[in-house]
């Protein structure tokens, strides 16, 4: 398969890159330090129809699909992981569950102002005791007969885009079988405000500042049963599902980063004068440097042949697999070396490449950990792993 970009791709890229470089870059130190969600640039982001990339256009979507929503994450992250998270999450987790499993006057009701951006979802997986065995999910929604409504009871931590001031809708696992039977695990969507949904205060974190995270607790919460989210008893498996499209996504956001910092290395490398010449002349610097072009090239590799073979419709749950898997640990590698070329300065907040080193590290962690790639990766390959 080839994964060159077409001519209009290759344009898209060159809109997006201005848009990150003009609103968010001069920005993006900010935001971090203060640790901002900037509402304005991300319904900007919306207006450039950034948000709808990958869904029909009777949604408002773009009509688009994964490779360009890939295009304008890694982007995104060129410049700041915060907003290209968000936009990652709300895509891949927040819109495109109610796309791929809602019923159509679930998607007429949510998708639009989605896929707009003036609205933000969140897909609550995670529990406290409940990370990467998702499976065992302790959150539990009961039909109540009488009403119509799921009652729902439980936490989930670690939510994206859960407390934004623009957030519409947090879909959710529970279990919704009888207590003591096999787990039956189904999604629901909550709307935002609904009563008994508790939002916690944001998480103060190491990295991706900018990005909203939230813990949730839901104390007898209550939506109508039509809010359940494709086939009950299904909700596990299809966010398995989801799960394969956002680590092709994490590893765009992953080569943004590792550009990121071969684009700044390359010229520090050029500019910095130590012992009479640039330091770029000494191989321990020249050599790092070359080492994040070949990561960055790997990395793009991998993640746009994922890319493709999800959008020719054909099976790419290992290939995403690896690609997040490599990508993210390149780029925490390439953060690491980028911070060493750059000495003292790259320890400084005010230097970008110490905002990508502290943000860099969770891409090992979202959206599968690199130990379950691997285990995908090795089940994939007919071993037998547990």
């Amino acid at each position: 398969m080839g994964f060159e970009l077409t001519a209009e791709q290759d344009a898209f890229r060159k809109v997006v890159r201005e848009f990150a470089e003009a609103e968010i870059a001069p920005r993006a130190q900010e935001w971090d330090q203060s640790h901002t969600f900037p509402v304005d640039t991300v319904l900007a982001m919306g207006e450039l129809g950034l948000f709808g990339l990958p869904f029909p256009e009777e949604y408002g979507g773009g009509g688009a699909d994964l490779t360009t929503l890939c295009v304008a994450i890694e982007e995104l992250a060129r410049v700041d992981q915060s907003m290209a998270i968000t936009l990652e999450a709300a895509v891949g987790l927040g819109a495109n569950p109610i796309f791929r499993f809602g019923t159509e006057e679930q998607r007429q009701r949510w998708l639009p102002d989605l896929c707009a951006g003036r609205a933000l979802g969140a897909f609550g997986l995670t529990e406290p005791d409940a990370g990467s065995d998702a499976g065992g999910t302790r959150t539990r929604a009961r039909l109540d007969e009488t009403s119509g409504e799921w009652v729902i009871h439980g936490e989930k931590a670690f939510i994206t885009n859960s407390g934004t001031p623009i957030t519409s809708v947090i879909t959710i696992t529970a279990l919704t079988g009888p207590a003591g039977a096999a787990p039956e695990i189904s999604t629901i969507v909550v709307p935002a405000g609904s009563p008994g949904l508790v939002v916690h205060p944001p998480y103060r974190k190491m990295g991706w500042h900018a990005s909203d995270t939230h813990g949730l607790s839901f104390d007898g919460c209550r939506v109508p049963g039509s809010n359940l989210l494709g086939e009950r008893g299904r909700g596990f498996a299809n966010f398995l599902a989801i799960l394969d499209e956002g680590r092709i996504a994490i590893a765009a956001l992953a080569v943004g980063v590792i550009e990121a910092c071969l684009d700044a290395c390359r010229r520090y490398a050029c500019e910095r004068i130590a012992f009479g010449r640039a330091i770029g002349a000494n191989q321990a610097v020249a050599f790092k440097v070359a080492d994040l072009a070949v990561m960055a090239d790997a990395a793009r590799a991998l993640t746009y042949r994922a890319a493709a073979l999800a959008d020719a419709g054909r099976p790419f749950k290992k290939e995403a697999a690896t690609a997040k898997l490599y990508a993210s640990e390149a780029a925490v590698t390439a953060t690491r070396e980028a911070t060493q070329i750059f000495g003292g300065y790259g320890f400084m907040d005010e230097t970008p490449v110490s905002r990508h080193y502290r943000d860099a590290k969770v891409l090992e962690i979202g959206e599968g950990t690199s130990e379950i790639q691997r285990l995908v990766i090795a089940r994939e390959l007919g071993l037998p792993v547990t």
